[in-house]
């Protein structure tokens, strides 16, 4: 047979396959060029990006757990200014979607984040992190709240023309009802899961191995749970899904695109193996080879329960 047709489309970004890079793992890029093609793959997510450079948190802010990892990093990142004069001119030389994560620790930074990157060539959509506190409210997460996250969605609307994916936690009670907020507000994709929150104690210096204490759990002990959003969420709305949340190998991405995803994206497994987004790319159309399967998106939603 020929070679299975591995493109889709998402939110009207074409991707030659459905595998993206994880926001705050692939650095901005060009950090990954020296070990994978960065033509090989879907889209690349940027690092967080915020209206000003933020140092992040303290060391340590990284340790391996059973079957994953946690991160405390504090969403450090080069601020709006730095990646648009020193990043974006590479990445705009690179035939691959860019997609720019942003975040706020206020509404007002959302909006005015949102609108630099508005107008920028190179850039082909932007995915919103609304895991962020709300410095103005209490210190309440955009991505807990409902109508907070609907009014960050909302502004960040009004503010750009470009592809809207929103990033929703799983930290929530019901993952439906903040897909379905976000879906109201604008949103033209949804990205899911991003960390659990968790921590880890050294028993014998009797204080948490984190000096933030708590950070967000990644990798292959969080896929369950991931697989179960983003199955749950497809049910309840009708936009397109990126399955986020240890996916390993290509079985691993095809198995949230059963689930309803039209795309996914590789985060923990890039820090065993740098190339992974290239091989697991590769691996996904290698199944689809061995099973007769033309078009990957013929799998999209197809579980049968």
């Amino acid at each position: 047979m020929q070679r299975p047709d591995m493109s889709v489309v998402l939110a009207g970004i074409q991707m030659r396959n459905p595998v993206m890079t994880a926001s705050g793992t692939f650095g901005y890029g060009a950090e990954f060029a020296d070990y994978l093609d960065l033509e090989s793959i879907g889209a690349m997510v940027t690092k967080g990006l915020s209206l000003k450079p933020k140092a992040g948190n303290p060391t340590p802010r990284i340790v391996e757990t059973p079957g994953g990892m946690l991160n405390a990093i504090g969403l450090q990142n080069v601020g709006i200014d730095a990646f648009i004069e020193q990043k974006l001119p590479y990445l705009k030389d690179v035939n691959t979607p860019v997609i720019a994560n942003l975040y706020g620790n206020t509404l007002e930074e959302y909006g005015e984040v949102a609108s630099r990157l508005d107008g920028l060539a190179g850039v082909a959509g932007i995915e919103v992190n609304i895991s962020c506190p709300n410095v103005k409210q209490g210190g309440i997460v955009f991505g807990t709240d409902p109508g907070a996250a609907q009014e960050v969605v909302s502004l960040v609307k009004r503010n750009t023309s470009k592809p809207l994916i929103v990033k929703l936690s799983p930290n929530v009670t019901d993952v439906v009802l903040m897909a379905k907020a976000c879906a109201d507000a604008g949103a033209d994709a949804l990205s899911l899961i991003n960390t659990l929150t968790g921590m880890a104690i050294d028993l014998d210096r009797r204080r948490p191995v984190l000096a933030n204490v708590t950070g967000g759990l990644s990798g292959p002990a969080i896929k369950p749970v991931a697989l179960r959003m983003v199955w749950q969420v497809a049910k309840a709305v009708k936009l397109p899904l990126i399955g986020i949340g240890g996916i390993m190998n290509g079985r691993d991405a095809l198995e949230f695109m059963l689930a309803g995803a039209t795309a996914i994206q590789v985060g923990t497994a890039s820090f065993l193996d740098p190339s992974a987004a290239q091989r697991i790319a590769g691996e996904m159309e290698q199944y689809l080879v061995e099973n007769g399967i033309d078009n990957v998106r013929s799998l999209i939603g197809a579980l049968e329960v």
